[in-house]
C-alpha cells in the first residue's frame, strides 16, 4: 500500500507532468516518478507496480464517475483519452490534471495497455477563472467600431490591455500597430475588405508602451445597418492560457511520438517473431524431409552392403558398388546436415578444450585453404571448456574457414579467434544469462549486403555457384549451436567483410565428457544366433532390417506396428531381443518399449531414430541405434544391449 504525502509543493510547479502505462491484463498500473509526484506518492511507487484503482482514488468525487466513464469508452474502442479533472491532495487541496492517453490493442483488437501523460493545469484553469472573473468585474476593454470610420471608441481597459495612451477615440491605424501578426487586423478600417465573419479571435501583439509580447482575445458581434455595420466587442488578456496550451501541445507531442516509437517497436518484434516462425516452419519441413530421406538411404545402404556379400568377386561390380554406397554416403551426410538445421541431430555432449581443438586441426584447415591465404588464431589464455560435440565443432569450423576463404577469392588472412563472453544477448541473440565462449571466423572479404545477410542461415541458400555449395552450411551450424543450447551470429558490411560467431555454453565444473563409443575392435562378434522381433511400419526398412539380421545369423521375427509387435511378443516367450522404430502412428517405439517393460522387464530393446530427441522419461537401458545405420552399426547396438540387459538393474 502507498502512503499519500503532501502534495503542496507540486501546486506551484505549474506545467509539471508525469507518465503512466497501465498493464490491462494484470490490472497493474507503472508509473513514473513525476506521476508519483503529482498524485503525492512516495517515490518508491514508481519503481513498483501499482493496483489500478490507484489512478482514480484522488479524483474528486464529481469528476470521478465522469472519468470512469472516459476510461471504460478507451477500453470499448475509443481512439483517445483526453480529459481535464481535478485531484484532492492529501492536505486537502483542490488541483487541476489534464490526462491524455492511448490505447494499444493486440493483434485481435484486444486492449492490453493504457499508457498516457498527465500534466498539471492547475496554473491555466486559475487563469481561465480570472478570465472569467475579470469579464464580470473590470479587465475587459470594450470598443465599438462604425463602418467608413477612421477611429474607434474605446474604453480605458481596452487602451491600458494595448499599452496606449488612454484616450476615448483611437485611430484604427494606431490599434492596430500593436499588432504582430498581418493575417487579420484588430479593428477593420475604412475601405478595408477583411471584414471577419465572426468577431471571435485571437491576436500576438506587442504593447505599445514596454514592448511586452502578449496574446488578446477579441470577443463581439457585427451588427448589419442597411449598407453599413458596427463592429461592438471587447478585448481580454489570454497570454496565460496561450502559454499552458502551447506547453500542453508540447507534451502531447512527446507522448504522440514515444507511442510512435513504442509502435516502430512493436512493429519490428513482430517481424522478428515472424522470422522465427517461418524459420520454425523450415526447420520442422527440413527435418521431416530428412527423417524420410534417412529411411530410403538406409534400404539402399543396407541393400548395397548384403548385395557386395552375394556377388562373386569382379572389380567392375565392386566399383560400382563402391560408387552406389559412397553416393549413399553423401546422401547421409547431407540428411545430417539438415537435420542439424533442424535441431534434430544426434550429438554427443562432451566437455571440450576450444584452443586444443582448434590448434590440432589448423594443419587440416590451412591445407583446404590453399597457400593464398593465412590463418591466424587468436584465443584468451585459460578458456574454460565448453559443452559441444567435438566432431561437429571441427565440421562447423572447418566450413566457416571455407566460407571465408570464398569471400576472399585473391587470399588473405582468415582470424579465428576465441574469447569469454558473459552476456549473449550482447551480440543480439536471446540466450540464458550465463557465460559462453565465443568462436569467431572473420574475413575482410565481400560481405554481404542486408538482404543477403537476412538469409544466410536459410537452408539451401547461397550465393555461390551451381554446384559449388549446397546452401546448407550455415543453416547446419545454427541448428547445431541451438541445440548446443548458444547460439550463431553473423556481422557483415559489403565491401569490409564478415564475422561468424558460434557462442557456446561453458561447461561447469561437475559436468564429465560422454562416454566414448565401443569401437568395432572392443566388441566381441562371438554372440549365439537369437531370437530377434523387428518393428518398423515402413515396409522397405522393415524389409531390410531383417536382411541385415538374418545375414548375420539371427532368428527375425517382424511386425508393421506396435500392436501387432505385442501380440507376437506374447506369443514367443522365448524372444531374446526387440528391435523397434520410433516414429510410428498409433504408437511409438517409446511407448510400445514401456508396454513391453511391464511383462518383459529383462527383455533388451534397440530404438531405432533418425531424430536425435526422444521423450521425456525414455529408459535408460534402452539402447539408441541412429539411421541410417550399417550392418556393423547393427550389430554393435545388438551387443550393448544384451550386455546392458545381462547387468544387474
Amino acid at each position: 500500500m502507498v502512503t499519500p504525502r503532501n502534495f503542496g509543493s507540486v501546486s506551484a510547479a505549474a506545467g509539471a507532468s508525469g507518465t503512466w502505462d497501465w498493464d490491462i491484463r494484470r490490472e497493474i498500473l507503472h508509473i513514473d516518478e513525476h506521476f508519483a509526484d503529482l498524485y503525492g506518492l512516495q517515490p518508491e511507487a514508481a519503481r513498483a507496480g501499482l493496483p489500478t484503482s490507484i489512478f482514480f482514488q484522488a479524483i474528486h468525487p464529481d469528476d470521478r464517475p465522469r472519468i470512469r466513464i472516459a476510461v471504460a469508452g478507451l477500453l470499448a474502442g475509443a481512439e483517445l483519452f483526453a480529459k481535464d479533472f481535478r485531484i484532492v491532495t492529501a492536505a486537502g487541496a483542490v488541483l487541476w490534471m489534464h490526462g491524455r492517453g492511448h490505447c494499444h490493442l493486440s493483434d485481435n483488437d484486444e486492449p492490453l495497455r493504457f499508457t498516457g501523460l498527465l500534466v498539471d493545469i492547475t496554473e491555466r484553469k486559475r487563469a481561465e477563472e480570472k478570465l472569467r472573473i475579470a469579464q464580470s468585474a473590470g479587465g475587459i476593454g470594450s470598443f465599438e467600431y462604425i463602418d467608413g470610420f477612421a477611429t474607434v471608441t474605446v474604453s480605458g481597459e481596452f487602451c491600458r490591455l494595448l499599452g496606449l495612451h488612454p484616450a476615448p477615440v483611437l485611430p484604427v491605424q494606431t490599434i492596430n500597430g500593436v499588432l504582430l501578426d498581418d493575417t487579420a487586423p484588430l479593428v477593420p478600417g475604412p475601405g478595408d475588405t477583411r471584414i471577419p465573419e465572426s468577431v471571435d479571435a485571437e491576436f500576438r501583439i506587442a504593447r505599445s508602451d514596454d514592448g511586452e509580447e502578449r496574446w488578446i482575445a477579441r470577443r463581439g458581434e457585427i451588427i448589419h445597418e442597411g449598407a453599413g455595420f458596427r463592429l461592438v466587442g471587447v478585448i481580454y488578456d489570454v497570454t496565460a492560457a496561450k502559454r499552458q496550451e502551447a506547453e500542453l501541445r508540447e507534451w502531447s507531442d512527446r507522448l504522440e511520438s514515444r507511442v510512435a516509437e513504442e509502435v516502430a517497436i512493436r512493429q519490428q518484434a513482430e517481424e522478428a517473431l515472424r522470422q522465427a516462425q517461418k524459420m520454425e516452419a523450415v526447420g520442422q519441413l527440413t527435418g521431416g524431409i530428412a527423417h524420410d530421406f534417412n529411411n530410403l538411404l538406409m534400404a539402399v545402404m543396407s541393400s548395397l552392403t548384403l548385395l557386395r556379400k552375394r556377388l562373386p568377386a569382379d572389380p567392375a561390380t565392386d566399383r560400382l558398388l563402391d560408387s552406389a554406397m559412397q553416393g549413399a554416403e553423401r546422401g547421409a551426410a547431407l540428411t545430417q546436415r539438415m537435420l542439424a538445421f533442424a535441431r534434430r541431430q544426434d550429438l554427443t555432449s562432451e566437455r571440450v578444450d576450444i584452443s586444443a581443438l582448434v590448434t590440432g586441426m589448423r594443419e587440416l584447415v590451412e591445407r583446404t585453404l590453399g597457400p593464398a591465404w593465412t590463418l591466424n588464431l587468436l584465443f584468451d589464455e585459460n578458456l574454460p571448456f565448453v559443452l559441444a560435440d567435438s566432431n561437429q565443432l571441427e565440421m562447423a569450423v572447418l566450413n566457416l574457414a571455407v566460407n571465408a576463404r570464398d569471400a576472399m577469392p585473391q587470399g588473405g588472412t582468415i582470424i579465428v579467434s576465441a574469447r569469454l563472453c558473459h552476456d549473449g544477448s550482447a551480440r543480439h541473440v536471446r540466450l540464458r544469462p550465463e557465460p559462453y565462449i565465443a568462436l569467431s571466423v572473420i574475413d575482410h572479404g565481400e560481405g554481404m549486403d542486408e538482404i543477403t545477410l537476412a538469409r544466410a542461415t536459410e537452408p539451401f541458400f547461397t550465393t555461390k555457384g551451381v554446384g559449388k555449395g549446397t546452401g546448407l552450411g550455415l543453416s547446419m551450424i545454427h541448428g547445431l549451436a541451438e541445440q548446443l543450447g548458444g547460439g550463431f551470429t553473423l556481422h557483415s558490411v559489403l565491401g569490409e567483410g564478415t564475422e561468424a560467431t558460434l557462442l557456446l555454453p561453458v561447461a561447469s565444473a561437475g559436468s564429465l565428457p560422454v562416454k566414448a563409443q565401443q569401437t568395432p575392435a572392443d566388441i566381441v562378434a562371438d554372440l549365439p544366433s537369437l531370437k530377434i522381433l523387428a518393428v518398423d511400419d515402413d515396409g522397405l526398412i522393415l524389409m531390410n532390417t531383417v536382411a541385415l539380421l538374418e545375414d548375420l545369423g539371427h532368428e527375425v521375427l517382424e511386425a508393421g506396428s506396435g500392436q501387432e509387435a505385442l501380440e507376437l511378443i506374447g506369443e514367443n516367450p522365448d524372444l531374446n531381443l526387440l528391435i523397434t522404430d520410433q516414429a510410428m502412428p498409433k504408437m511409438t517405439g517409446t511407448q510400445l518399449a514401456d508396454l513391453v517393460t511391464l511383462e518383459h522387464a529383462n527383455l533388451p530393446i534397440i530404438l531405432a531414430s533418425g531424430y536425435s530427441e526422444l521423450p521425456e522419461g525414455c529408459q535408460p537401458r534402452i539402447v539408441r541405434l541412429g539411421k541410417p545405420f550399417t550392418q556393423e552399426m547393427l550389430e554393435q547396438a545388438i551387443i550393448q544391449a544384451m550386455r546392458s540387459a545381462a547387468q544387474p538393474a
